[in-house]
């Protein structure tokens, strides 16, 4: 593979990556406004507001994936939906550590496990397919 061709796909799968992360966040955005309940019962007892805190990181997330389809403010998106996924954790392992049950439903740890060791991996997704980092595909 030449050098161009190389710069080629790895553009085609940042633009592809970007567009999936852009879908997911759309969705998630969208279920944290139309059906917040699953989100409120995960939201640790120390948030204050939790009502307000799910409808605004609903919109925050849309944000976000309206913005990574904006060339002109994707780095931006990117940041901010790489923080998001940090600042949103603390839920996830209340979810697993609280054993919060979901339409009756506790999940188990072969579910908690995986999400909770993604969700760096999904920082990194937010600021490699937004162009904010190129690591670990930069050439020296």
């Amino acid at each position: 593979m030449t050098p161009g061709e190389g710069r080629a796909l790895k553009g085609w799968i940042r633009t592809a990556l970007r567009g999936l992360l852009a879908l997911a966040y759309g969705a998630a955005g969208y279920l944290h406004l139309a059906r917040p309940a699953p989100f409120l019962a995960i939201t640790p007892p120390w948030v204050p507001e939790p009502g307000f805190v799910v409808a605004a990181t609903g919109v925050a997330e849309i944000a976000g994936a309206i913005g990574l389809m904006i060339p002109r403010v994707r780095k931006a998106a990117g940041w901010g939906l790489a923080l998001y996924a940090l600042c949103v954790w603390p839920a996830n392992f209340h979810h697993a550590f609280a054993q919060v049950a979901i339409g009756g439903e506790t999940l188990g740890w072969w579910y908690h496990g995986p999400r909770l060791a993604a969700q760096p991996l999904i920082i990194w997704w937010a600021l490699w397919a937004s162009g904010a980092v190129d690591w670990p595909f930069r050439r020296r």
